[in-house]
């Protein structure tokens, strides 16, 4: 057996534990677990270009701003194209406050990957800020939520094809 057969296996067997313990997988939580916690941030008072370097830079398609510290608002490529681009400012001087979107709409560990999803469906919003006990843990993206509930489906079809196959 391969070892990608091997974690396929462990894969759908931990689902069929959590399916037999009448258990869901869903929560934003395991999302953080398999991407990470890592935080990318800018300073308010940074130019609009650092911000648009920095994503750039990690591949991202937003950044928490913190000003004194404090994680108050995010700027996203969204934000860029509509209040910079469209607007006719300068990327070299304007402030990344002056374009970032403020205040935050977040989710918790606890929030179930479907509420996730049509929160940022019905909100347009693609970038999720994950707030745990006051601090934020992380961030998920529309794609981080497809791609998990994506796997889920497979697990699942698995789990049933296995079921009915009798294994």
């Amino acid at each position: 057996m391969s070892l990608g057969e091997q974690s396929s296996d462990l894969q759908a067997s931990s689902l069929r534990e959590c399916f037999e313990a009448g258990g869901e997988m869903t929560q934003v939580a395991e999302i953080l677990v398999e991407k990470g916690r890592g935080l990318l941030k800018i300073e308010a008072d940074a130019s609009i270009l650092e911000a648009v370097e920095q994503m750039v830079e990690a591949n991202v398609g937003s950044l928490l701003v913190t000003e004194s510290g404090e994680v108050t608002g995010i700027v996203t490529e969204r934000d860029y194209l509509r209040r910079v681009v469209v607007e006719g400012r300068t990327d070299r001087e304007t402030p990344v406050r002056e374009i970032m979107s403020s205040p935050l709409i977040v989710v918790t560990p606890q929030t179930s990957v479907d509420e996730c999803m049509a929160l940022m469906t019905n909100g347009r919003i693609r970038h999720l800020p994950v707030v745990d006990a006051g601090k934020v843990a992380g961030i998920v993206s529309i794609g981080d939520v497809v791609k998990f509930q994506s796997r889920q489906q497979s697990f699942e079809i698995q789990f049933l094809h296995d079921y009915i196959a009798g294994r």
